[in-house]
């Protein structure tokens, strides 16, 4: 049903990385929403990286 974490079975450490990684007012949104956009872009590096070896040509 729902979605994010608890207290009962993360650190305070892992809550706080969460709320970060989901708050728009944070770096580290920004930065995730980048890399992840970038691993969606065939014309940048971090796309090939992101791909598993079925997408990767094998000669």
């Amino acid at each position: 049903m729902g979605k994010g974490v608890s207290g009962y079975t993360h650190t305070q450490q892992q809550l706080d990385h969460y709320a970060n990684q989901h708050n728009p007012n944070n770096d580290a949104y920004w930065a995730n929403m980048d890399n992840h956009a970038n691993q969606c872009n065939p014309n940048n590096d971090a796309y090939e990286s992101s791909r598993d070896n079925r997408d990767q040509d094998n000669d």
